[in-house]
């Protein structure tokens, strides 16, 4: 698990930032998000989501981050491209951009979670 938490993170971020961008990209043409895109944003939710229980698993294993921010870090990206799910309108254009800019946000947090990780 010690070694998988890392990689997961990795690729979430990688995901979450490709997503943004994709999402970011298409809502500045006036299209809407396709179902690539769809999946794209989806694969960055729930990598995130196994980002986190894997944390969890560790730290019951008691296998301790370096810095106490990690944890606030990690659950701030999870909470991020999440938050869309409550607030972002039921349709149309602006809940792509909702979707694109959390997953902008959750990769960023988990590049400062990255950094605070285990040394």
């Amino acid at each position: 698990m010690e070694k998988l938490h890392p990689w997961v993170g990795g690729t979430a971020i990688a995901v979450c930032a490709l997503g943004a961008f994709v999402g970011g990209y298409l809502y500045w043409r006036g299209r809407g998000a396709g179902t690539i895109t769809t999946h794209l944003l989806s694969l960055a939710q729930t990598l995130l989501v196994a980002q986190v229980a894997i944390g969890l698993l560790l730290l019951a294993d008691d296998h301790r981050a370096a810095d106490q921010l990690h944890y606030l870090y990690g659950s701030l990206s999870l909470a991020a491209v999440l938050t869309p799910w409550f607030y972002a309108p039921a349709e149309g254009p602006r809940r792509l951009l909702w979707f694109a800019a959390t997953a902008g946000l959750a990769a960023a947090l988990g590049v400062r979670a990255f950094m605070t990780g285990p040394a």
